[in-house]
């Protein structure tokens, strides 16, 4: 077997298997109805599936030539974003571990995952030129989609971030630290804006992109999409108090971290290079 191809499935099979643990032992606490026990603290070693999709993906980047490519360097900015929040997850369990705090929000962790924001859409951007996004925002429904689908997903999170989750109320800082109340709103909106980069990157311009990576670019847009959901459901359930290291929230950030790798993986050209020397 190619050392390309082989290689790719061995990290697919792994970070697969990683996944397939977490979400086992997330569930067996959701079962037992474990909320403040140190397992529960534990489970955020799901950090591990950014930080080696974030590696792998630097591999792949290489194979494409690195900066010298649109596809390279978007490869890199999307996997340094897995890798900064790969670390910010590492920064949340010393806290955890270490300082005996037990849910660390706002805290330095979120300088690190605050920082995978504009790695993650510099990498959108420069997928959008491999793409050929450009032409799709020539099309009127590309301009429509560009102006809608964030009005509507940011009205929906104002609404269910601050009308529902703390009543009608924004600002009330005798309960909730002015970086609370920055960070429920930034994540949420920060997240819309790179989800929008990549729904237009696919759905206004696949077609100029190499059909075999389109399952890459699903993917990675999937993982976008789940992002938000992660983000918004952390923020909700903080403010409301229901948060626990191990619950929902950390269901969605591990499903997210691993769709993303996935994408990334599929990204490797080195297989498709194999698979076209084998057939000649």
């Amino acid at each position: 077997m190619p050392s390309g191809s082989h290689s790719r499935k061995t990290f697919i099979i792994f970070l697969a298997l990683l996944y397939i643990f977490f979400i086992g032992w997330f569930v067996k606490l959701w079962i037992n109805g474990q909320t403040e026990d140190i397992e529960n603290l534990w489970t955020n070693f799901y950090g591990i599936i950014p930080i080696l999709g974030g590696v792998y993906g630097l591999a792949v980047a290489r194979h494409w030539g690195g900066l010298k490519s649109a596809v390279g360097r978007a490869t890199i900015f999307l996997s340094l974003g897995l890798i900064t929040w790969g670390i910010g997850i590492a920064i949340w369990i010393f806290y955890n571990l270490v300082l005996n705090v037990e849910v660390p929000y706002p805290s330095w962790a979120d300088a690190a995952f605050i920082v995978s924001w504009p790695l993650w859409g510099i990498g959108s951007i420069y997928l959008s030129r491999a793409t050929g996004a450009k032409f799709g925002l020539k099309n009127k429904g590309g301009k429509v989609i560009l102006l809608i689908v964030p009005v509507i997903i940011i009205a929906l999170s104002y609404y269910f971030l601050v009308s529902v989750a703390r009543g009608g109320t924004l600002v009330d800082f005798s309960s909730e630290s002015f970086l609370k109340i920055f960070f429920d709103l930034a994540y949420p909106i920060g997240d819309v804006v790179i989800l929008t980069l990549a729904t237009l990157i696919y759905g206004l311009s696949y077609k100029y992109f190499g059909g075999k990576y389109r399952y890459a670019i699903y993917l990675i847009l999937l993982a976008f999409v789940f992002n938000y959901l992660a983000d918004f459901t952390f923020s909700y359930t903080t403010t409301v108090e229901t948060y626990y290291n191990g619950s929902l929230a950390d269901v969605l950030f591990t499903t997210t971290m691993f769709i993303f790798s996935l994408g990334i993986a599929l990204l490797d050209i080195r297989s498709s290079q194999a698979i076209n020397s084998k057939n000649t």
